[in-house]
């Protein structure tokens, strides 16, 4: 993967980590994880 794709997925990444955690905790316990924005 080239790594100007790498890095735009960590940005995503950092942008969402909270949103990222929840959805974790969510799928977890069998619930259905909510919609992340994607980067545009």
């Amino acid at each position: 993967m080239p790594k100007r794709h790498l890095r735009l997925i960590h940005a995503w990444i950092e942008i969402h980590k909270e949103d990222l955690e929840a959805d974790w905790k969510l799928a977890k316990n069998g619930e259905m994880p909510l919609k992340i924005d994607p980067l545009r």
